[in-house]
């Protein structure tokens, strides 16, 4: 018998976790991870402005992993040796919230009131409106975008809920109501700059309102890019 002493050996190394089954259902955080890689293409020219709209369209349609491994098959993975520099519209970094974690999504009520966002703001990239016999404006013409793809997820109950972009992002829509209106005007309109952010309106509304539009002559600019082109002189 061998009584001699052996190194225990090393347990293995945790495998990485599994990707999922394509019959899969699709979840939010895939349809996230799908979203992002379309709007990178988006960015890099790899995609047209029309190319990209129709894909986000079937995103949202998409019900298994599969229908959204579909959508990218032909692009680069994020970080990949293919992937490009990030678009130069974003002035500075994403916010975090504590321990570095991403910032919880702003949400914006108002109850037998009104509430506004206007100016110089940092929309994140999910935005919660909900306005329950009340009034909301999103104005987002003199917004700081800081990502490619800006949700606005809105519930308008008995309220108003209005959306101003600037003219040369793409704006994209789904919704419906319910003895209301659900309105995004300018889906597909000529003059969309391709490498501007993408800003998508998800809502429903109960007898109430919710219109998304561009606003005419307000338009998105690279305001490092002019800042840049100032000093060199």
């Amino acid at each position: 018998m061998d009584l001699e002493k052996h190194p225990a050996a090393p347990a293995p190394a945790s495998a990485a976790p599994a990707a999922p089954a394509p019959g899969l259902r699709a979840s939010d955080a895939d349809r996230d991870r799908i979203a992002q890689i379309l709007a990178d293409a988006l960015a890099e020219g790899r995609l047209t402005a029309e190319e990209h709209s129709e894909r986000l369209d079937m995103l949202y349609a998409a019900k298994t992993v599969a229908e959204l491994d579909v959508l990218v098959r032909d692009l680069p993975a994020p970080g990949g040796p293919h992937a490009a520099a990030a678009p130069p519209y974003a002035p500075g970094p994403a916010r975090t919230g504590p321990a570095g974690l991403p910032a919880e999504p702003e949400t914006v009520v108002a109850v037998c009131s009104s509430s506004a966002r206007k100016g110089r703001w940092r929309p994140g990239p999910l935005t919660r409106a909900v306005s329950v016999l009340g009034d909301i404006t999103l104005d987002l013409t003199e917004a700081v975008f800081e990502q490619q793809v800006t949700e606005i997820n809105v519930t308008c109950v008995l309220g108003n809920v209005e959306v101003l972009v600037p003219e040369n992002v793409t704006l994209r829509g789904h919704g419906s109501g319910v003895l209301g209106n659900f309105e995004v005007h300018g889906e597909g309109r000529p003059g969309v700059d391709p490498h501007a952010p993408v800003v998508i309106i998800r809502g429903f509304a109960l007898l109430g309102n919710i219109e998304a539009r561009p606003r005419l002559g307000a338009r998105l600019v690279d305001l490092a890019l002019k800042l840049r082109k100032r000093l060199d002189g």
